[in-house]
């Protein structure tokens, strides 16, 4: 039997279509916090990093995860971070990194993007968040050996909201 031969098993079940609630339904089945913004852009924190998780395409094939690395740099590092996330990218799958100037600092991304054109199983969407997530918060961990004291920073600060949240 060769490759391209078809399976004589019969049709195989279509799968459903994406949608935001589907990529929603997974993130509750897995008790996770998450809110929908004003534009509707389903969107969480995970370990002090903001993550978006959109439906987009015409069609709604595609689901991306973005995350954004909660890190103030100054553009002065523009050069560097773009060398630390392109030794990421040249040396793993996922997730693509980018780094964008945003007024007087940088913005440093994560991105994983797939099409699902042909519809998708909920153990597919899972497993996409669940992989986008956890490489994300990979790349961010990389940088914050390459920027100790921004990473140093961040965490203070953000133990310091955890601290007065709970105060109040």
């Amino acid at each position: 039997m060769g490759f391209f031969t078809k399976d004589a098993t019969g049709p195989q079940p279509a799968l459903a279509p994406l949608s935001r609630e589907r990529v929603t339904a997974c993130l509750d089945a897995r008790g996770l916090n998450y809110g929908i913004d004003d534009d509707g852009d389903v969107g969480g924190v995970w370990d002090g990093h903001l993550f978006y998780f959109f439906v987009l395409g015409q069609q709604n094939e595609y689901l991306q995860v973005r995350g954004r690395w909660n890190r103030v740099l100054g553009t002065e590092h523009l050069d560097a971070a773009t060398r630390a996330v392109n030794e990421w990218n040249a040396d793993r799958l996922w997730p693509k990194g980018y780094v964008r100037v945003e007024d007087d600092v940088l913005g440093v991304y994560a991105e994983h993007t797939v099409d699902y054109e042909h519809g998708v199983s909920d153990a597919q969407v899972d497993q996409h968040l669940a992989c986008a997530i956890a490489t994300s918060l990979q790349l961010f961990e990389f940088l914050d050996e390459k920027y100790p004291e921004q990473a140093a920073e961040a965490k203070a600060l953000q133990e310091q909201r955890e601290q007065e949240q709970g105060e109040a």
